[in-house]
C-alpha cells in the first residue's frame, strides 16, 4: 500500500516549518544560507517531508537537525498553510506548525544564523515570501 506522503510527494513538495514561540512570545526566526533558493532571508526553521514521514515526524527530524532541539511532533500544532508554485518543478506545499515547549538550547547547527524575534521585528526582517504571509497571518 501506498504512503499517503508518497502521494503527496509525487504531485507537490511537501515542506513543513516551525514557529517556536517562548515565554515571551517572540518567534525563532533562521537565515538561509547565501546560495540556495531564498538565500540570504530569514523563514521559520524545518525542512523536506522525506517519504514515509508524517510532517511532524518529518518536523521533529528537521528541528533537530537544524537547532539541536528535541520537539516531539505531539506537541506540535498545525496552524497555516501555503503553496508556491514553480516553474518546471513540483509546487511547494508548507505546512507551518507552532510550538511553545521543547527540549535542550537552540542553536545554529548547520552555520546559520538565528534569532529570537517579536512579530514587528520579524516583519522588518527580509523573510522569504511564504515565510513573510505567515508572520502577518499570527496571532501572537
Amino acid at each position: 500500500m501506498t504512503h499517503p506522503s508518497e502521494v503527496i510527494a509525487a504531485a507537490w513538495l511537501p515542506v513543513v516549518a516551525l514557529a517556536l514561540v517562548d515565554e515571551a512570545g517572540r518567534l525563532l526566526l533562521q537565515q538561509r544560507p547565501v546560495g540556495k533558493h531564498h538565500g540570504g532571508l530569514w523563514e521559520f526553521p524545518g525542512g523536506k517531508v522525506d517519504a514515509g514521514e508524517s510532517p511532524r515526524e518529518a518536523l521533529a527530524r528537521e528541528i533537530s537537525e537544524e537547532l539541536g532541539i528535541a520537539v516531539k511532533p505531539a506537541d506540535c500544532t498545525a496552524l497555516l498553510l501555503a503553496e508556491e508554485a514553480r516553474e518546471e518543478q513540483r509546487p511547494v506545499v508548507l505546512m507551518l506548525y507552532q510550538a511553545t515547549r521543547w527540549h535542550g538550547s537552540p542553536r545554529g547547527c548547520e552555520g546559520q544564523s538565528w534569532g529570537w524575534f517579536t512579530r514587528e521585528q520579524a516583519l522588518d526582517l527580509p523573510l522569504a515570501p511564504m515565510d513573510r504571509d505567515f508572520v502577518k497571518r499570527m496571532s501572537i
